[in-house]
């Protein structure tokens, strides 16, 4: 086994580990990136990327577009287009649309490591000690590698409920992009950001679709704002059952499913497919962290300060960080532009003389559900236990988007509010909207945020008419108020 010595290895050929890797390579250190696939228990893999090139947020984004353009062949009826039957997508083509784009962006990844002398090893590399590492290919041939430095980078991946057939009969979102065929009648189990904007593609397409949750919807959200967006999927033809699965058979060429209600009664049904997203675990163990002395938390991820272990040269980024032990902690750490940024700023650190560390905080999200949801800041819930009730003033508004006015849809589904803390002159803590589009609106505001932007600014900013973006610039109903949030007049 030759050995070979790096400035930085990388575990993990994700966005946070890439960037990190040609960040630290563009400063004119030997870097090393490893990444290894797992199948997933139906078998699927995939290249070059991590989950959000491969199996998140650039497929499932390709996917809810192509159900906004279903949407938006019913809508142009209205509009007086002669739409001349209804329209029905291929699944198998749009999946291999889809898997053809992945696979250009897997290439363009190598070939970048290649243009930046980035050292690319498909193996699978387990920590001897804190500066050595052991790596395994396809073919089981094994290397011993060193580096002065290491980054841990290896994301995460789906959980599986402890159920009988889970792994042998449900699919999760590392299998349905890939699928070559229609998943059918599909039960979507699980409440996470994962599971409803799935679910809302999969409906979009025109399947028959079902949610089975828990509890709450998008826990770690804007409670509110997930009820909004739950209850306008139900009113498009998506039923919310409130239970747990607990066993998954073959029946014939379905799937029968059978779970236990919140009332404790039992009731099973029959499903092409059944996707399961409840959660994720990082990719923590089986790779040498206790060797080398890594403190690891109970549920897996790694405590950090500024991305440093507790091992002096040993570091971690984006899923495999614990976001409870950051100060203030954060929910937001297995975001992909979080990890790519965080790796960044880290090899600037360490070797371009800078000083700059992550900011967890006013990170800004979307998610891709059928209504959209874009946030930036504090949930209201979370800001009434931080600062109390009567330190926050909360300007909301109902808004229906000039686009649907033609087609009828939707009244009072679009929602917006300001969460603002009176105390710092209406110092806007918490943004967040409901409705089409809501990401592309969302980023402006993240900088204005991180700014120390006040409603008094939003108020003094001219708004674009008509867009439902402005709604922020003409927020003058509070909750606390107890008028009315609905808007008149365009």
């Amino acid at each position: 086994m030759a050995e070979q010595h790096y400035d930085l290895l990388v575990i993990g050929g994700g966005s946070g580990g890439l960037a990190c890797s040609k960040a630290a390579a563009k400063l004119g250190k030997k870097v090393a990136v490893c990444d290894f696939v797992q199948p997933s228990p139906l078998g699927t893999t995939w290249g070059l990327g991590g989950t959000c090139v491969n199996v998140g947020c650039i497929p499932k984004k390709l996917m809810h577009q192509a159900a906004l353009l279903g949407e938006a062949m019913k809508d142009a009826k209205e509009y007086g287009w002669d739409v001349p039957q209804t329209p029905t997508l291929k699944w198998e083509e749009m999946v291999g649309a889809v898997q053809m784009h992945i696979k250009s962006l897997n290439f363009g990844y190598r070939a970048d490591l290649m243009s930046h002398s980035v050292k690319y090893l498909n193996a699978y590399a387990t920590l001897v000690d804190a500066h050595t590492i052991e790596t395994v290919d396809k073919k089981g041939k094994r290397s011993v590698l060193t580096a002065e430095r290491v980054v841990l980078a290896m994301g995460g991946r789906p959980k599986y409920p402890d159920i009988p057939g889970a792994r042998e009969l449900a699919i999760t979102s590392d299998d349905l992009f890939s699928m070559r065929t229609s998943p059918g009648k599909t039960l979507v189990v699980g409440a996470s950001y994962v599971a409803l904007e799935c679910a809302g593609f999969i409906h979009g397409v025109g399947l028959e679709t079902k949610v089975m949750m828990r509890s709450i919807p998008l826990r770690g959200f804007d409670q509110q704002m997930a009820g909004q967006i739950k209850t306008f999927m139900e009113q498009s033809g998506i039923p919310f059952v409130q239970g747990v699965p607990t066993s998954i058979e073959q029946a014939g060429e379905r799937k029968r499913v059978t779970w236990t209600r919140t009332d404790g009664t039992t009731e099973a049904e029959e499903f092409d497919t059944v996707l399961l997203a409840v959660g994720r675990d990082v990719c923590t163990r089986g790779i040498g962290l206790e060797a080398a002395g890594v403190e690891v938390s109970p549920n897996g991820k790694i405590p950090v300060k500024s991305e440093q272990t507790n091992v002096p040269n040993i570091y971690a980024i984006g899923d495999v960080v614990d976001g409870d032990k950051l100060s203030p902690p954060s929910n937001l750490t297995e975001l992909t532009p979080v990890a790519i940024q965080a790796g960044k700023l880290l090899a600037q650190r360490l070797y371009g003389g800078k000083t700059l560390e992550m900011d967890y905080t006013n990170v800004p999200t979307t998610v891709y559900t059928p209504l959209e949801y874009g946030c930036v800041g504090m949930t209201e819930e979370l800001a009434e236990s931080t600062y109390g009730k009567e330190a926050i003033e909360v300007y909301h508004s109902y808004f229906k988007p000039l686009e649907w006015t033609i087609p009828h849809k939707g009244d009072n589904a679009c929602y917006a509010k300001l969460i603002c803390l009176i105390p710092e002159k209406e110092r806007v803590i918490g943004l967040h909207i409901c409705g089409p589009n809501a990401g592309e609106m969302t980023q402006g505001f993240a900088v204005a945020m991180k700014c120390g932007a006040t409603k008094a600014d939003f108020d003094n900013t001219v708004g674009i008419h008509p867009t439902t973006v402005e709604e922020f610039t003409i927020m003058d109903v509070t909750k606390r108020s107890g008028a009315s949030a609905e808007k008149t007049g365009c």
